[in-house]
């Protein structure tokens, strides 16, 4: 993301998209109220009766927010609402959604910009972005992924043509070949900077000897997955070395989190969850971070409740507490929302 101006003071930030991780950081700070502006295609109606005629004009708007919509399929952020200013042929007052993708440019206006939005939108500008490949193996299946900030995007898979499991164990054929020929693609066309092979057993191994290129093997670090299907992406993040290796990595960061929490929970420490524990932690002073999932975000914004969650998150930064919003793409979103999608790591035990 590409900061173009800002004056959080006066509550205003100019924006461009660069990349697919911008599209889900901006789904977390745009929120109802909000005003945005910027260009954006809207359908005008031409002539009238048979002869009317439908086209997609663009134009200048200003919107008030309503909702925001992020879906990683399609690449594209929608946020509707109530428009506030455009052209003479454009109804203010009416319902009108921008289609945030790759190279939109918006200005966000906010009453006030919290401290963790602020942190967040300077996270998405800089040069922090994960450049780390995930690679899960076994001698029938090779699966990929890129590790993003909302968890990992799947890249593809690659299937072995050696004999299956008690017909041969002789090692032959071209399969990792071909995982090599994939990592060397993905290293060139995501500027990867650390790639991560992990297998059961001794199959990385097998495809260690096969690589030759100082440079690339520089950036490898190996890990033991379980199994070599799309959850092991999960189980390899969470690995000592690879989260040693990865400490840059939002997503290890956040999985980090979630499991300090999960082990003062166990031992009856210093943790609450669930909306009414962690609003008596705020309301007592004793909330150090505030864990939130994005999906419980979206979820109060869907049911009309976020007013009450924005309140807790504006009380906790006034009392020098910290808020972080936790994906429930990876597996350590998955266990905050299994836990009600908001906690608390606080300052002192509770009674």
């Amino acid at each position: 993301m590409k900061i173009v101006f800002s004056d959080f003071k006066k509550g205003s930030a100019k924006v461009r998209v660069t990349n697919l991780d911008d599209l889900w950081y901006l789904s977390q700070i745009i929120d109802e109220n909000d005003t945005i502006k910027g260009e954006t295609l809207r359908k005008i109606k031409l002539g009238s009766g048979e002869n009317q005629d439908i086209i997609r004009k663009p134009v200048f708007l200003s919107i008030k927010v309503e909702k925001n919509e992020f879906s990683k399929e399609s690449n594209i952020l929608r946020v509707s609402g109530i428009i506030l200013e455009g052209p003479e042929d454009v109804p203010k007052g009416t319902h009108h959604t921008f289609n945030i993708e790759i190279d939109s440019t918006i200005t966000i206006e906010k009453e006030k910009w919290l401290d963790f939005q602020i942190e967040k939108l300077n996270e998405a500008s800089s040069d922090k972005q994960s450049k780390i490949l995930l690679v899960v193996f076994d001698r029938e299946e090779a699966n990929f992924a890129h590790a993003k900030t909302y968890g990992y995007e799947y890249l593809s898979e690659i299937k072995s043509d050696l004999p299956r499991k008690g017909e041969e164990t002789k090692v032959e054929g071209n399969y990792y070949d071909n995982i090599l020929k994939q990592i060397k693609e993905y290293e060139s066309r995501y500027g990867i900077e650390k790639i991560v092979i992990a297998s059961p057993a001794f199959w990385k191994e097998y495809l260690m000897k096969k690589i030759t290129d100082p440079e690339l093997k520089r950036k490898i670090i190996t890990a033991t997955c379980s199994s070599a299907d799309k959850t092991a992406f999960d189980e390899v993040l969470r690995r000592p070395e690879v989260e040693t290796a990865l400490k840059e990595s939002r997503t290890v960061e956040e999985i980090s989190l979630v499991e300090n929490l999960l082990k003062e929970i166990m031992k009856e420490g210093l943790a609450k969850y669930g909306t009414d524990e962690v609003e008596n932690a705020v309301n007592s002073g004793a909330v150090k971070t505030l864990l939130i999932t994005d999906s419980f975000i979206r979820k109060t914004r869907e049911n009309e409740t976020f007013d009450k969650v924005e309140s807790l998150l504006k009380k906790v930064e006034s009392m020098k507490g910290k808020v972080t919003i936790i994906s429930s793409e990876h597996d350590g979103g998955k266990k905050l929302d299994g836990l009600g999608g908001i906690a608390a790591l606080l300052r002192y035990k509770l009674d």
